[in-house]
C-alpha cells in the first residue's frame, strides 16, 4: 500500500507526466460510500494474486498508483466485487454506495471503456444463463448453442465505443476459451445436475476442446479460461496415468506435463502448482525427482529442495514439531508436551473451511468410540484474530469435542509451518512419546483411521 495523494495532485502529475513520455503506471480513483472500513484489496483474475491494498479515507475517497500489467482485475471492498481493466498510462474512476452497489456503481475515465464492457458482460451473462443451475440439465445442442449465445453477445458488447484494439483482440480470443471451457465442463456438470451419473457426451461434442493448442503462452498470460482448460487437459491425461501405473496424483500431472507441454512457462507453471500439495505427498523422493527432471525454473527447484528438507524432519518417527500454550476453549492453554502417554490425533482446521466442517460429523463418532481410550482428540483451529469469537461460538454451538485449541498466529504459526501445512483439513497422528506417526493420517470419514488406530492396538 503506497501513500496516498489527493485526486487532483495526483491526476495532474499524471497528465503533465503523459505529455513527456509514456508512464509506466496506471491510476485507480473513486469514492465509495458508506464503506465499513478502510482498505480495498486489488486482484489479479488471471493469477488469482493479490497485487495491491489500497487506502480508502474517512470520506470514501481514494486514489492510487498501481505499477500493474495490463489486464483484468478485481476490485474488493469486503463485500462488493468491481471487475477493471487497467493498463499503464489509463485512468478508471470508480464510484458507488457500498449498501446499494448495483444500483448505483459507474467507472469513468480515460481508460474506464474496457472495464465497463467488463461489468456489462458479467450482466448479461448471468441474464442469459438464467437463474439457478438449470442451463447445465439442457441437452447437448441446447447447452452449445447457448454457450454461443454467451458468447456472441459479449462480442457485440465489445464494439462498445472507446475500447482498444488490443483489448478486443485478446479478449476475442478470451471469449473463445470461455465458451470452451464451458463446453469442457458441461459432462460432470450436466451428470450432476440433471442426475444422471452415468451421462456421457456424444462422441464429437468435445471435439472442438480436444483441438486446443496447450501451448499458446500468450494465451496463458490473458486468459484464466485458457489456464483453466489446459489444466483440465493435464488433469484428464494424468487420471488416465495414475489408473495405468499406480501414480500418485501430482506426480501424475507433472509427468503428463513434462510429456505433452513444450511452452516452458506453461510447463512450469503446471508442475510449480503441484507443489502445493507436497505435504500430502506419500513418496516424496519420487515427487521431488519428477519435479527436478519437468521444471526448468530454478527459482522453483530451489524451493521445493527447500520444502523437501523440511519434510524429511516430519516424517514417521521423527519427533513431532511443538506447539506451546495454544488457548485451550475450555479453559488456560495446552502445550502438545502436555499429552504425552498417549497418541495424539491432531485436526488442523478453521471455522470457514467447508471441508473441514464436513468431517465434524466423523471425528465426532471416530471420538465416541474411542472415548476413555489412549488417545487424546486435539482439534487445532488456524482461524485469525478477527475470527475468534466465530471459533469460540462455533465449539459451543456444534458441541465439538476433544481438546479444543486456537493456533497462535493462524497459517504463520510455527508448528503449521514445521509441519508444512498448506491445506486444511489436515490430519496428524502423533505416539505417546512425541514422534510422528503420520503427518498426513486418514480423515475421519475414511476407513482406513480406523485400521490404523487397530493396527497400534489403541
Amino acid at each position: 500500500m503506497k501513500k496516498v495523494l489527493s485526486v487532483v495532485s495526483l491526476v495532474a502529475v499524471f497528465a503533465s507526466c503523459e505529455k513527456e513520455a509514456k508512464v509506466d503506471y496506471a491510476i485507480l480513483s473513486g469514492k465509495i460510500d458508506n464503506k465499513s472500513d478502510g482498505l480495498l484489496t486489488l486482484n489479479d483474475l488471471n493469477d488469482r494474486k493479490n497485487v495491491d491494498t489500497i487506502a480508502v479515507a474517512a470520506d470514501g475517497t481514494f486514489i492510487d498508483t498501481l505499477h500493474v500489467k495490463a489486464g483484468q482485475y478485481m476490485l474488493y471492498d469486503g463485500k462488493n466485487p468491481t471487475r477493471l481493466y487497467l493498463d499503464q498510462g489509463k485512468i478508471v474512476n470508480v464510484s458507488y454506495d457500498a449498501n446499494d452497489y448495483k444500483n448505483t456503481v459507474s467507472l469513468t475515465g480515460e481508460g474506464a471503456a474496457e472495464s465497463n464492457y467488463m461489468m456489462a458482460k458479467a450482466k448479461k451473462t448471468a441474464e442469459l444463463m438464467g437463474p439457478g443451475t438449470a442451463v447445465y440439465e439442457l441437452g447437448e445442442a441446447e447447452y452449445k448453442a447457448k454457450m454461443n449465445e454467451i458468447k456472441t453477445a459479449a462480442e457485440e458488447l465489445l464494439n462498445a465505443e472507446g475500447i482498444s484494439n488490443s483489448f478486443k483482440t485478446i479478449e476475442k480470443a478470451n471469449l473463445k476459451y470461455e465458451y470452451l471451457n464451458a463446453l469442457s465442463k458441461y459432462p460432470s456438470y450436466h451428470a450432476y445436475y440433471a442426475k444422471l451419473p452415468d451421462f456421457k457426451v456424444s462422441d464429437d461434442f468435445l471435439n472442438e476442446v480436444n483441438a486446443v493448442d496447450l501451448n499458446d503462452g500468450n494465451a496463458f498470460k490473458t486468459s484464466q479460461a485458457y489456464k483453466q482448460l489446459v489444466s483440465a487437459a493435464v488433469s484428464n491425461k494424468a487420471k488416465e496415468l495414475m489408473e495405468k501405473d499406480s501414480l500418485e496424483k501430482g506426480i501424475a500431472m507433472i509427468k503428463v506435463a513434462k510429456e505433452n507441454i513444450q511452452n516452458e512457462e506453461i510447463r512450469n507453471s503446471i508442475v510449480k502448482s503441484q507443489a502445493t500439495m507436497l505435504g500430502r505427498v506419500e513418496n516424496l523422493e519420487e515427487f521431488v525427482k519428477a519435479f527436478n527432471e519437468a521444471s526448468t525454473s530454478e527459482e522453483d527447484k530451489a524451493d521445493i529442495k527447500k520444502q523437501y528438507e523440511l519434510l524429511l524432519t516430519v516424517q514417521k518417527g521423527q519427533p513431532s514439531p511443538k506447539f506451546v500454550d495454544y488457548e485451550n476453549h475450555a479453559g488456560g492453554t495446552t502445550s502438545l508436551d502436555d499429552l504425552k502417554g498417549k497418541y495424539v490425533y491432531i485436526d488442523v482446521w478453521a471455522t470457514w473451511c467447508g471441508p473441514c466442517l464436513a468431517e465434524i460429523p466423523s471425528l465426532k463418532k471416530v471420538e465416541k468410540a474411542y472415548h476413555g481410550k489412549n488417545i487424546h482428540f486435539v482439534s487445532v483451529s488456524i482461524d485469525k484474530e478477527d475470527a475468534y469469537d466465530k471459533w469460540k461460538a462455533m465449539v459451543t454451538e456444534k458441541e465439538l469435542g476433544g481438546i479444543q485449541l486456537l493456533a497462535d498466529n493462524a497459517w504463520e504459526s510455527k508448528f503449521v509451518q514445521d509441519y508444512l501445512i498448506r491445506g486444511i483439513p489436515r490430519f496428524i497422528l502423533i505416539d505417546p512419546q512425541g514422534n510422528i506417526v503420520n503427518a498426513n493420517a486418514p480423515r475421519p470419514s475414511d476407513p482406513k483411521l480406523i485400521e490404523t488406530f487397530e493396527s497400534l492396538n489403541i
